[in-house]
């Protein structure tokens, strides 16, 4: 089986979740190439047509994955190869978006959902499935958190809390997670963006907490990445956030008020411990390998053939 996944690349390079999740196919024996998009906007990614016709010529794929909705639309533009396409979360909950997403949501073969709100809010009932990216539980897994921390360069006694995102990122809420950080003396945030793959996961065995405050989300790999490591957790209600967390001591939610989400953290450095979030992962069936086999599958259904 051969397929083609069709991604944006605008920050530089594929998102590494993507790219976790075709190395996961590798392995299940599917051959994979990428067509990354370099443009932005529905003329931005239209005028990529000629050289992603030109892919599929010399590929010869026989599924098309796209991920993101304006991905699935340039996917769309050809009717022979059967479309997948994987919705991101801003594709669903940005409004301006969410019309593009309607339209290829009827274009595509199957359409796949990485949290239940945002496949209620899709409103599609056939051909459809709830499959959010999957972890690399090999690479996040649980170490030794002073360990972590002399091979990041951190202090042993430092109080460090990771941000979801870069704090240029306003989609993020950064002004909301700094307020709420200065509340606790000595206290330092952290943001994202400048960390390997290997660094952001000894970073969240490094830090007492992560913490998220974003306005959108979808099934934030940021959140099951921290649990995968058994990093407490502080998140406001955002996606599927409070499903993930249920029941795992050490994650907390808290509202859009950064006084709550102070007083979250506070709890969370007074844990004294590491929480069972990877367990909690794991009963989700959301290991990079669980979910390529369930892609699998999807795949063996629309080309009518049972996966090997």
């Amino acid at each position: 089986m051969k397929v083609l996944v069709v991604c944006s690349k605008n920050s530089g390079k594929i998102a590494p979740f993507i790219l976790e999740q075709g190395e996961s196919l590798l392995r299940l024996g599917v051959e994979v190439d990428y067509y990354p998009i370099v443009g932005k906007g529905l003329m931005g990614y239209w005028k990529s047509r000629k050289s992603f016709l030109q892919k599929i010529k010399t590929f010869q794929p026989d599924i098309i994955h796209a991920h993101y909705s304006l991905s699935g639309l340039l996917a769309n533009t050809q009717s022979r190869i059967p479309v997948v396409t994987t919705y991101l979360g801003t594709d669903i909950n940005n409004s301006r978006v969410f019309l593009f997403s309607k339209l290829n949501m009827a274009l595509s073969k199957y359409n796949i959902f990485v949290s239940e709100k945002n496949q209620q809010k899709s409103k599609v009932q056939n051909c459809v499935t709830l499959l959010p990216y999957g972890i690399n539980t090999t690479l996040f897994t649980p170490i030794n958190k002073l360990k972590a921390r002399e091979l990041l360069g951190i202090q042993p006694d430092a109080l460090t809390i990771v941000f979801a995102g870069a704090f240029r990122n306003e989609i993020k809420n950064p002004k909301l997670a700094k307020e709420a950080v200065e509340m606790i003396p000595n206290a330092e945030l952290l943001e994202l963006g400048k960390y390997t793959r290997q660094e952001l996961a000894l970073l969240m065995n490094a830090v007492d907490v992560a913490l998220m405050t974003s306005f959108t989300e979808g099934s934030p790999q940021f959140i099951k990445e921290a649990m995968a490591c058994n990093c407490p957790v502080v998140s406001v209600p955002v996606g599927d956030v409070p499903m993930v967390m249920e029941g795992v001591e050490g994650c907390f939610i808290a509202d859009y008020d950064a006084v709550a989400i102070a007083e979250k953290l506070k709890l969370a450095f007074n844990l004294g411990k590491r929480t069972e979030g990877r367990t909690r992962i794991l009963e989700l069936g959301w290991s990079t390998e669980k979910v390529a086999e369930k892609l699998l599958s999807v795949y063996g259904d629309i080309l009518g053939t049972k996966p090997s």
